[in-house]
């Protein structure tokens, strides 16, 4: 598989810039992505699991690899959820698959969402890892308008090796995320 015009221009402009500016010794020192998880949440598939199949087909569609099917570790009264049933979908992407899906989602589809300034600065977890939400799945190009039955949001986390947050935030940021200051 040809290396992704994200990963290529990773090995030749960002990690050269985050040596010699960050100052790490070696090249495996510097913060790197990681993974990509995407994760959907589909809380009515409690009562109708046709609503499961169509969110699994449209992150299958979106990231071009097969959901798994996350389920309840246990029982909550109060949702009416019992333990292992199907409340999700997730996808993990990793090498090629996660540069070329980041390439898509900075840009063509985070430049599709409705009054976009930027990506908040304050959604890191203090290691380095970033997540964002949106709102429905109706900004990928992938998913077809026509057969979407429900707008779903999802979380995407973006997985560095980056110790603290100020460093993946500059791998971010070298990388073309849009983040806001």
């Amino acid at each position: 598989m040809p290396m992704s015009r994200l990963h290529e221009r990773y090995q030749r402009e960002v990690l050269p810039w985050l040596r010699q500016e960050m100052g790490y010794p070696n090249p495996l020192a510097a913060p790197r992505l990681k993974k990509i998880v995407l994760n959907m949440g589909i809380g009515e598939a409690r009562e109708n699991i046709k609503a499961l199949d169509a969110a699994v087909a449209e992150l299958a569609q979106i990231t071009g690899q097969k959901p798994v099917v996350t389920r309840a570790r246990k029982s909550i009264a109060n949702f009416k959820l019992r333990k292992n049933m199907a409340i999700g979908a997730a996808v993990t992407l990793r090498g090629e698959r996660m540069y070329e899906f980041l390439d898509r989602l900075v840009n063509i589809v985070l430049p599709r969402v409705r009054d976009f300034k930027g990506l908040p600065s304050k959604a890191f977890d203090g290691r380095g890892n970033y997540t964002l939400g949106l709102r429905d799945q109706l900004v990928f190009p992938e998913v077809d308008y026509a057969r979407v039955d429900k707008v779903r949001g999802m979380n995407i986390t973006l997985v560095t090796t980056a110790k603290t947050d100020e460093e993946g935030r500059t791998l971010l940021k070298q990388l073309g995320v849009p983040l806001r200051d």
